[in-house]
């Protein structure tokens, strides 16, 4: 009987981010409460920098990005904001990366809840991915239903399904 699997990942389209970076900041631009304290949001390669007056225009004008993103299919696990720093003039900037793939300690625990189950998988990390494989292919389907129902801290994404 033939081997079955899927892989599972983390990426972020960046072509979707920039998408959402281009709505956000119009929509950042014609709002009177974010124009009048100079929100702005800026792209820095695959980093988002928002600045603004005060950290509550900046909470909102994040909070716009990311209704941009969820529309645009990115989960909002996979945002990754660093710390609110001061910037000249009074005010306040914060960066914001994206995460791309799954981490090594998260790839351990996914499967380490695999081999906890007893489904007959077998599950291999292969850098920042997981392959599972198995003859039975209910098995996989009952692996892929467990693994959405876990709560961590990356958007997971099943690919390769064979």
């Amino acid at each position: 009987m033939a081997e079955n699997s899927f892989d599972i990942v983390s990426k972020v389209d960046l072509q979707e981010v920039s998408n959402a970076f281009g709505q956000a900041e119009k929509e950042i631009s014609t709002r009177y409460d974010l124009k009048r304290v100079g929100a702005k949001l800026t792209q820095e390669g695959d980093t988002i920098v928002a600045e603004s007056g005060d950290e509550f225009t900046l909470g909102q004008a994040l909070d716009v990005f990311r209704g941009k993103l969820v529309k645009r299919g990115i989960h909002p696990k996979s945002l990754r904001p660093g710390k609110i720093e001061p910037a000249s003039g009074g005010r306040v900037r914060q960066k914001i990366e994206f995460q791309q793939g799954i981490p090594t300690d998260t790839c351990k625990r996914l499967v380490a809840e695999l081999k906890r189950l007893k489904l007959k998988v077998q599950a291999a990390i292969q850098g920042d991915t997981v392959r599972v494989s198995g003859k039975s292919k209910d098995e996989l389907q009952t692996a892929m239903a467990t693994l959405k129902a876990l709560e961590i801290d990356v958007p997971l994404t099943f690919t390769n399904y064979r």
